[in-house]
């Protein structure tokens, strides 16, 4: 699926999302390097990237691209069973290149996934710092937070409405 947006003064974006078997090389290439440059390069985490479940058949990978690539990712996966409470969504390696960064590309990523997934409960694990962002979209952080690839992070639900 493809769908232009024009977000104010932003130059013109596409924003994209696909199931792993619509990726072409390209885009997975493409999607793979920016997560590399954000989550190794800028980040410096030294934990394995590559899980397999880019590559499951309920995986939805969404993001956003510009004229020179893509600009922001995350992808949403499906668990059979719920790891908390009644959630099997959860979304994840959420990125925004650098230079984009400060625009609500995240946001608008976010709000897509909650339009096409709303109703149904959801789970994340967040970043300390970005939970924030999360908590604007009815996120509520659980647990105690812990240390994932040196970075403190936090759980968070969101009951499906």
């Amino acid at each position: 699926m493809l769908l232009l947006i024009k977000l104010g003064t932003m130059p013109e974006c596409s924003l994209v999302h696909k199931s792993w078997g619509q990726l072409t090389t390209l885009e997975l290439y493409s999607l793979l390097k920016l997560r590399t440059d954000v989550f190794f390069v800028e980040q410096r985490i030294d934990e394995e990237e590559l899980d397999n479940r880019d590559q499951e058949a309920t995986t939805e990978h969404l993001w956003i691209a510009d004229s020179t690539g893509p600009a922001a990712y995350l992808r949403v996966l499906v668990d059979a069973r719920a790891s908390h409470l009644d959630a099997r969504h959860t979304f994840g390696r959420v990125v925004v290149r650098a230079d984009r960064r400060g625009e609500g590309l995240a946001q608008l990523l976010v709000t897509r996934v909650i339009q096409q997934h709303g109703h149904e409960s959801m789970l994340l694990h967040s970043q300390e710092y970005i939970a924030p962002l999360y908590a604007k979209f009815g996120f509520e952080s659980f647990g105690e937070s812990y240390i994932e690839a040196s970075i403190p992070h936090i759980s968070m639900y969101r009951a499906g409405r």
